[in-house]
């Protein structure tokens, strides 16, 4: 099936991104946000491990969506994205992977079938480093997932509220600053089932979102080249206990 192309041109028309930092961390201090809840001992952690690249380190969030957090771990550690290409990438917007086909049009769950999207947007939210479900024409969830590669961004306050009170979601000043202050993908929030953010790593998600690209020649992609001009291969995707 077709996977859905993930909508950018909302994200450009609002927000003004800053390139000044392109590298670094996702804060990880609890704010209110679950998004930001550090790992503890003990506590099962994703890492990929990305070809010249280095590894991605995900807090996962079973108590949020624990049927993308299962189907993710099961998948990983049967060896499903062992050698699976980042087919898609958008600077300043997310990078995408979990097409075992490298197209953007294959994949399923860990079961051999999708399933439904699961979390609410005040639950887990498209801020920078968001790991969440790429979708279907049937917004059902299967292998594919993207990452959040914004940067900083500086929004208009009143614009980004606007937009997501549109999108019948609840615009917080704490969550709409939150955008404002490290970036994200707010127009995505409530579509997409976020299971887990980055905690170590961006440094590498915006090393890979860097690479050269050609033009796909999907509307969807806003008139951005998306597709890697070299292959970036995921070499392993691990699901291990956090050691601080």
């Amino acid at each position: 099936m077709k996977i859905k192309k993930i909508f950018t041109m909302l994200i450009s028309a609002v927000c003004m991104v800053s390139l000044a930092s392109a590298c670094g961390e996702t804060p990880m201090e609890n704010e209110n946000f679950i998004n930001f809840t550090a790992p503890v001992q003990g506590e099962e952690i994703a890492v990929i491990t990305v070809k010249d690249y280095g590894e991605i380190k995900i807090k996962l969030f079973p108590e949020v969506a624990p049927n993308g957090v299962e189907n993710f771990k099961e998948l990983a550690k049967s060896g499903y994205y062992d050698g699976v290409k980042v087919h898609r990438i958008i600077e300043e917007f997310m990078m995408q992977t979990g097409d075992p086909e490298g197209t953007g049009a294959g994949g399923t769950g860990w079961k051999g079938e999708k399933f439904e999207q699961e979390n609410e947007p005040a639950q887990l939210r498209h801020f920078t480093g968001a790991v969440s479900y790429a979708v279907g024409s049937d917004r059902m969830n299967g292998s594919q997932f993207f990452i959040v590669n914004t940067t900083p961004a500086s929004c208009d306050y009143d614009n980004l509220a606007k937009m997501m009170k549109q999108q019948g979601h609840e615009a917080p000043d704490n969550v709409v600053e939150k955008y404002r202050e490290i970036g994200g993908a707010p127009s995505l929030d409530g579509d997409y089932t976020v299971f887990g953010q980055v905690f170590e790593g961006m440094d590498v998600v915006y090393a890979i979102s860097a690479c050269e690209k050609e033009y796909s020649g999907s509307s969807a992609d806003g008139g951005y080249p998306s597709v890697p001009l070299n292959d970036i291969i995921i070499e392993k995707i691990e699901i291990i206990e956090y050691q601080p």
